[in-house]
């Protein structure tokens, strides 16, 4: 996949992210380069950014810190495959200290 093709699909689901995030009540600040911090009431981060040269999507928590790739139509973790709808519900419930609900819309 081609750098143009990436960054047009990482925007895509960036929103998609900020969205969902959004509706389950997440504080959430667009920096510059479609970079989405999520700030949680006791004052923990949460950072999802593209990275084009990798063409991956990094996700930065208090957990630690976790990449995702596209394949088929899904964005994979790479190190357990975990994909990136369930993974960001896990880490954004844990930080937020309770259960949230991400819909991929």
């Amino acid at each position: 996949m081609d750098e143009a093709s990436f960054n047009a699909l990482a925007e895509t689901e960036l929103e998609r992210i900020e969205q969902a995030l959004e509706a389950a009540g997440l504080d959430v600040e667009v920096q510059p380069g479609g970079v989405l911090q999520i700030e949680f009431n006791d004052g923990s981060q949460m950072v999802i950014n593209r990275h084009a040269a990798a063409r991956e999507i990094w996700v930065a928590s208090k957990s630690g810190g976790f990449h995702y790739r596209p394949v088929a139509g899904r964005w994979v973790g790479t190190r357990d495959g975990e994909e990136l709808w369930s993974a960001l519900a896990r880490l954004a419930s844990a930080q937020a200290g309770r259960e949230l609900d991400l819909r991929r819309d």
